[in-house]
């Protein structure tokens, strides 16, 4: 395991609570009214007395904030006080007492009769690791913000800079497109939340890749570094096609970020997210998914496959391609259900462990002939020693020339795990 700095977990009352503004910022509200969701919360689960959102203009540089407690709109050049600092830092910022800090601005105070003792400021970065604002509580009712205080507020931010995101396409999008663009934003969204690049981790060679049936797709992938030589992987693909699906994907996805943020493991990771995914989706949707902790110093991955299946471990030793199928039911087909034990998989030198979602393998051709396993498996014998990225452009080629002329009717994911050789 990697030597990174260990942090204690979040009590579960205070992840639920992070849950809850998960799926309250899913929901198709205005810009302002959700971000007074985030301060609500994040004073409710903080303890604190009042909360700022500030909003950063790339345009003219400058930090604004559109929704407070207690205070009038403010606007500043970016770069100026402890929100200032904040933005340009991009690091998390906790002050115990504001009026023994030099960076600290009494002007607020002074017009508005307010009394700040303590704050903590947290930079909200998207997911194309762009500056979208800063949140800032303050005044903990009990004494000062601590770690898991910290730890909390980062989850709510990262959270809330995902939803501003979206929110700001969406807005975008509907000054230029009134008529047949719910779709369209969907696809839009969804592709831009999948990584933008696979984390550089010695001795393995890591590729992704998702084309939607429609404008808008049920299946995501994420490869999420952690501390050490450890890598969380999500495969997921929802239920049917269309807005729906694509924002169960992507939710699923954000949660996941942000327990791997509080430190969850495995088992709890999976358990809260299956959970809450019960509690929102109607009764007939659901989401396969694979959900996995690849350790590259054992060079062994743990994982549960909930509903997602079948997946394919290549031996390089012997050549052989074994397919393992789901090992529990999927998330969102039922709150509380016991978990069984995660299932291992240990990756020898050359081995290749491919996630795959069933738009590969149900591919039919003109003649209704689906490409299935066994062409995969054809597939990565003969390319086992090109680059992943290569690997996933020559099955994608192939799947394309097998079915010709025949439309895609289902979404198409893989994502690729090469333990090079010794």
């Amino acid at each position: 395991m990697g030597g990174g700095k260990q942090h204690r977990v979040p009590t579960a009352e205070a992840m639920g609570r992070i849950l809850e503004v998960t799926r309250e910022l899913a929901r198709p509200l205005d810009l302002n009214t959700m971000l007074s969701h985030v301060i609500d919360a994040a004073r409710a689960v903080l303890q604190a007395d009042r909360g700022t959102v500030f909003l950063y203009d790339s345009k003219t540089h400058e930090i604004y904030s559109t929704v407070a407690t207690g205070v009038t709109t403010l606007r500043f050049p970016a770069g100026r006080g402890i929100v200032g600092e904040c933005a340009e830092t991009r690091q998390l910022i906790n002050v115990p007492d504001c009026y023994k800090d030099s960076r600290f601005n009494r002007e607020a105070d002074q017009k508005t009769g307010y009394h700040t003792r303590c704050l903590l400021t947290v930079p909200l970065v998207g997911y194309d690791n762009s500056l979208v604002g800063v949140m800032q509580v303050l005044n903990k009712r009990d004494g000062i913000f601590g770690e898991e205080d910290e730890q909390i507020a980062s989850a709510l931010a990262a959270q809330c800079a995902v939803a501003i995101q979206r929110m700001q396409m969406l807005s975008e999008m509907v000054e230029n497109e009134k008529v047949k663009r719910e779709l369209s934003v969907a696809r839009d969204i969804q592709t831009r939340v999948l990584p933008k690049a696979v984390p550089h981790l010695a001795g393995y060679d890591i590729a992704g890749w998702c084309r939607p049936a429609n404008e808008a797709g049920g299946d995501i992938f994420d490869i999420i570094a952690m501390d050490g030589n450890r890598l969380m992987l999500l495969l997921g693909d929802a239920t049917g096609h269309g807005v729906g699906p694509a924002l169960s994907v992507t939710r699923v996805q954000a949660m996941l970020r942000m327990a791997v943020r509080l430190g969850a493991d495995l088992d709890s990771a999976f358990r809260h997210i299956n959970d809450q995914l019960a509690d929102d989706l109607p009764d007939n949707r659901f989401v396969t998914a694979f959900l996995g902790l690849l350790d590259t110093e054992k060079h062994r991955v743990i994982y549960h496959a909930g509903g997602q299946g079948p997946l394919l471990h290549f031996h390089a030793g012997t050549g052989r391609c074994e397919w393992r199928g789901a090992s529990t039911v999927p998330m969102g087909f039922m709150a509380g259900f016991p978990l069984p034990a995660p299932c291992t998989n240990d990756l020898g030198p050359g081995d290749i462990l491919g996630l795959i979602t069933d738009g590969i393998f149900e591919y039919e051709n003109p003649e209704l002939e689906a490409f299935g396993q066994e062409r995969v498996s054809e597939m990565v014998r003969k390319h086992q020693h090109e680059p992943m990225t290569k690997l996933l452009e020559k099955i994608v080629h192939e799947v394309e020339r097998f079915a010709g002329i025949a439309p895609q009717n289902d979404d198409m994911t893989m994502l690729l795990v090469r333990r090079l050789p010794v």
